[in-house]
C-alpha cells in the first residue's frame, strides 16, 4: 500500500523540537489524528526508531498549525504531546517551548505575512485558550534565525523570539488555585495545586528528601522519589477537578528549592514521569507564580520581596530560566495578569512526512 505523505517543517522551539504541520492536512477525527501523529513521531520504541521522534519526551511533540478565527488570534496553535515508549497522545496540554516555533512556522507556512523588522504573531494556544503575542524578527519581510540571544540548554545563539502570554489562569481548570486553596496536604506532604499556563502539583524539595540541585538523571533514577510523585500527582489530579490522569501528562509536577547559583529559586520540573532536562515554558509561569503568591510552598523562598512586574530567574539543571510575572491581588486573593520571556527558535528540516498507507490513506 502507498506510502501517505503530508507538507511539514521541523523546527526547534525553544528547548524542545518537532514537527510543525497545517491542521487543515491531517484527520479531522482526533482518533484518527493519534494513530498518524504516534506514526510520525514513531511512538511505542525507546528511540523512536521508525519515526522523527528524538526518544524523549521533549523530542515527541507536534504542532498544528490553521489560520484562526478568533477576533485577537491571527493563528491557533494546537499542540499534541505524543508518547515515547507508549503509544498514546495527550492533547490537554499545551507546550510553550513548541510555541516558540509557532511563530516563524506560521509565516513559513504562509498563514502569516511578515511586516517591517520585527512581525507581531498573535496566538491562540487552542488546547488551553490561552493567547501568546510573539514577537519574530523579520528584517526586509525574510524571517531571522540567526542571531545573539543565549538559552540556556540549547547550545549557540539564535534570534530573539519575545513572548508575551495572557489570559494564563486557568488554564484547563477553574483557575489559579483550584482546589480552592493555596495550600494541600497529600500523603502527608505539603503542596500546592495551580494552573497558570499549566496545571502544576508543587511541592519543597526537602519533603521529598533530595536536595533539589540533583541532576535530572539522578531524579530520573530515583524510583521510590518518582513513585512518590506520581501517587500524589494522582490524588492531586482529582481534587483538581482532571479525574483520573493515570495516563495524562497533566498535571505536571515541580519541585522547589533555596536558589544556589545566583537565581531565585532552584527548580525541578517533572514531564511527569521524567525531570525536565531544562525547563518548560509554560511550567516556568506556574512555578514563579507559586513563588509569588503567598501561602503556598512558594511562599517565603524568595530571598527578596517582589512587586509587580517581578522578574524571576529559575534555576534549572542546565542553567537558568527568566520569567516576567506581571501579578496583582483582587479582593485577597494573588492573580496572574501576564507572563513575558524571552527564547530563540530555528527551523531545522522542511518536506514531506510520510506514513504507511495503512495507517493513514487520503481519500
Amino acid at each position: 500500500m502507498t506510502q501517505t505523505s503530508t507538507p511539514f517543517i521541523f523546527m526547534r522551539g525553544g528547548s524542545s523540537r518537532g514537527p510543525y504541520l497545517k491542521r487543515s492536512d491531517l484527520p479531522e477525527d482526533l482518533n484518527d489524528l493519534s494513530k498518524v501523529l504516534i506514526s510520525i513521531v514513531g511512538a511505542g520504541h525507546p528511540f523512536n526508531i521508525d519515526g522523527i521522534g528524538g526518544g524523549t519526551a521533549v523530542t515527541t511533540k507536534v504542532a498544528m498549525l490553521s489560520r484562526s478565527d478568533d477576533e485577537w488570534a491571527d493563528v491557533d496553535y494546537f499542540f499534541a504531546q505524543v508518547g515515547v515508549e507508549e503509544k498514546l497522545v495527550d492533547y490537554r496540554p499545551s507546550c510553550g517551548n513548541i510555541l516558540v516555533g509557532v511563530g516563524p512556522a506560521a509565516i513559513e507556512m504562509g498563514l502569516v505575512e511578515p511586516i517591517g523588522d520585527v512581525t507581531e504573531v498573535r496566538i491562540r494556544a487552542v488546547n488551553t485558550g490561552t493567547l501568546v503575542s510573539e514577537l519574530v524578527q523579520t528584517p526586509g519581510g525574510s524571517i531571522r534565525y540567526d542571531g545573539k540571544a543565549a538559552i540556556d540548554g540549547v547550545p549557540g545563539t539564535a534570534a530573539p523570539i519575545h513572548l508575551q502570554f495572557m489570559k494564563v489562569e486557568g488554564s484547563i481548570t477553574s483557575g489559579i488555585f483550584p482546589t480552592g486553596a493555596t495550600l494541600e496536604v497529600i500523603n502527608g506532604v505539603d503542596v500546592s495545586c495551580m494552573d497558570v499556563a499549566m496545571p502544576m502539583v508543587i511541592g519543597r524539595a526537602a519533603d521529598f528528601g533530595i536536595s533539589g540541585y540533583e541532576s535530572a538523571g539522578d531524579l530520573d533514577s530515583n524510583k521510590p522519589l518518582m513513585e512518590k510523585i506520581e501517587a500524589i500527582r494522582l490524588v492531586a489530579g482529582e481534587r483538581m477537578g482532571l479525574g483520573d490522569v493515570t495516563g495524562s501528562v497533566t498535571p505536571k509536577f515541580g519541585l522547589l528549592a533555596p536558589a544556589r547559583d545566583g537565581g531565585s529559586a532552584c527548580i525541578r520540573y517533572f514531564m511527569p514521569w521524567n525531570c525536565h532536562p531544562t525547563l518548560a515554558v509554560t511550567g516556568s509561569q506556574c512555578l514563579a507564580a507559586c513563588l509569588l503568591a503567598p501561602g503556598t510552598v512558594g511562599d517565603g523562598l524568595l530571598a527578596e520581596t517582589h512587586a509587580s512586574p517581578a522578574r524571576l530567574q529559575l534555576e534549572h539543571p542546565m542553567g537558568k530560566m527568566e520569567v516576567v510575572i506581571d501579578f496583582e491581588t483582587r479582593d485577597g486573593t494573588f492573580h496572574v495578569t501576564s507572563a513575558g520571556l524571552l527564547r530563540t527558535a530555528r527551523k531545522l528540516a522542511a518536506g514531506e512526512v510520510f506514513v504507511p498507507g495503512e495507517v493513514w490513506s487520503r481519500p
